[in-house]
């Protein structure tokens, strides 16, 4: 609760009293404090609640009725904040010498054709076990990773067959790195046409899997894991190759079968390089997990608002996920920087990453536990409650 106290001199009690200022907001004149708004982005982010859906819950339930045109309002302040933050993350992606790469469609709706909607893409990029990003754009061109890796990045790009990463990485100083798991898709579908043939080509591929698996749980290191891979993954993908070019001719490429094995073929020497690089990971199924969440929130919001709304969805997006890497509560984490980010300057910044967020020994998740994950007046019937998230 927010109690700015009145003082008045006992001497001079004719004057007007004095009042302690008021803390200092996410944006001037907003109503709304750092908890209401953090537990506003964890349920529409996090929990994949639409804002339309809050509105009835803050009413029905608590009798407080909130707009969602001001929820609207409110996460563009939140944004314009919290943005600092991502481009710290950005910057250490960018900075990153492997990545995970990979893009799904969002639906938006397009100023110049009011009522419908167009279809844009929420890029992400992923960094193993260090941060991830999320970035939004209105095609799928290879323009977009410019603006997501930097025109000039230089390092390890694990993603599928899409061509705009060839695209990019032409005449760059890239190594793209294929991705297994969309390798193996083709054949788990095609079963059906050769039981047999796919089934000990999905053999060969678990063989491989049950390894990396081993080596996991060992918590090897990329030397270790390359050692191994040599010894033991180079020579089944080496079998399993060859196979393939042999299986090709026998099936048409039209059919479930041809269409596997030929983008198998097309992407074995990419696919293979992870056998020669430690750090990095078989398939590219840490950024797809990543993806996840976005996917089961557009089931309920369906779409995004406007292109400047994907914008501020992706940046939030972008530290919820840090946050699940980090096993971080997100509510207390947005709480807290929400209330420090306002009187801060533009190089400590930086420290509120959920990364160094956590590992700082002062972190607002080691005093309170991180156990704020839902508003005050949710756990009572008492309306002073409601001051808890009002100034």
């Amino acid at each position: 609760e927010t109690i700015r106290p009145k003082y008045v001199r006992l001497d001079q009690k004719q004057l007007p009293p004095v009042i302690a200022p008021a803390p200092v907001r996410v944006a001037d004149g907003t109503l709304a404090a750092p908890g209401l708004l953090a537990h506003l982005l964890v349920s529409k982010y996090a929990d994949h609640l639409p804002f339309y859906r809050l509105q009835m819950i803050f009413w029905q339930r608590h009798g407080v009725f909130i707009a969602r045109q001001q929820m609207v309002i409110w996460t563009r302040y939140c944004v314009l904040l919290l943005e600092a933050i991502v481009l710290c993350i950005k910057k250490e992606v960018q900075a990153s010498g492997y990545v995970q790469v990979d893009e799904t469609p969002v639906r938006y709706l397009d100023e110049a054709n009011p009522g419908r909607c167009s279809q844009g893409y929420l890029w992400t990029a992923l960094v193993p076990a260090k941060c991830v990003l999320y970035e939004w754009h209105a095609s799928r061109a290879a323009v977009c990773l410019e603006s997501l890796l930097g025109k000039d990045y230089a390092g390890k790009i694990q993603c599928d067959g899409y061509s705009a990463y060839p695209a990019f990485a032409r005449d760059k100083k890239i190594i793209l790195i294929g991705c297994l798991a969309h390798l193996r898709r083709g054949f788990f579908e095609a079963r059906d046409q050769a039981p047999g043939i796919a089934g000990w080509i999905l053999n060969q591929i678990g063989i491989l899997y049950g390894w990396e698996e081993g080596l996991r749980q060992s918590r090897a290191g990329p030397s270790l894991r390359e050692a191994r891979r040599a010894s033991h993954s180079r020579m089944v993908m080496e079998r399993l190759g060859r196979a393939l070019q042999k299986l090709q001719s026998r099936y048409l490429p039209r059919s479930p079968m041809g269409e596997a094995i030929s983008y198998a073929l097309n992407q074995w020497e990419a696919v293979s390089r992870f056998l020669d690089h430690g750090e990095v990971e078989i398939d590219d199924n840490l950024v797809e997990n990543a993806i996840r969440p976005t996917a089961i929130g557009k089931k309920n919001w369906l779409f995004f608002g406007s292109e400047q709304a994907g914008v501020r969805n992706a940046a939030v997006f972008t530290l919820i996920q840090n946050c699940r890497m980090h096993e971080i509560e997100p509510c207390a984490y947005l709480k807290d920087i929400l209330e420090r980010l306002p009187t801060m300057t533009n190089h400590q910044v930086s420290e509120l990453t959920p990364l160094k967020w956590k590992e700082a020994p002062t972190s607002a998740r080691r005093q309170t536990g991180g156990l704020i994950c839902f508003p005050p007046f949710a756990l009572g019937d008492s309306a002073n409650n409601v001051t808890d998230f009002f100034y």
